[in-house]
């Protein structure tokens, strides 16, 4: 079963995953178009980073930034064995959740765009595709999209 829960940057798991997916970011993309967040980053107060595991194993992360008037999804990042097993879905409801019961109504990324199985995750979820936001260039290596959260009735 695939267990969801907040962690640090700095737990085992964790940093292992974010640095892989660090390097995988900056063999694919310049530099400049890579916007994941260092550890300090991670670690600040506006930003809740979780975890994916099986048991022991951390299988994917992933972070939701809380900004002025929005949230970002960041460090979404899947191991290479756990991939297709529903890790990112797990993360990217947990992620989703906790937005809706801050009572943020929207949810925004930037990622890759030659990440086809991300975008195609993201679409899955709701995200469309939409212009940059923030303080993001639109540049032809990102893609953005964003998703309006709606309130869940019983």
């Amino acid at each position: 079963m695939i267990i969801v829960e907040p962690t640090t940057p700095h737990a085992a798991g964790t940093k292992d995953l974010l640095e892989q997916s660090h390097a995988l970011m900056l063999s694919l993309f310049s530099p400049d178009a890579c916007h994941f967040l260092d550890f300090d980053a991670l670690a600040a107060e506006n930003i809740h980073l979780f975890a994916a595991r099986e048991g022991d194993v951390t299988l994917g992360t992933g972070a939701l930034a809380v900004k002025d008037g929005y949230a970002e999804v960041k460090s979404m990042f899947t191991s290479e064995a756990a991939r297709g097993k529903g890790v990112a879905a797990a993360l990217l409801r947990q992620i989703e959740d906790v937005a809706r019961e801050m009572g943020l109504q929207t949810l925004k990324l930037e990622t890759g765009d030659v990440l086809y199985a991300a975008h195609r995750l993201y679409e899955r979820h709701g995200f469309t595709f939409c212009g940059p936001f923030g303080d993001y260039k639109d540049v032809p290596e990102s893609r953005f999209m964003e998703k309006v959260l709606t309130v869940e009735t019983a």
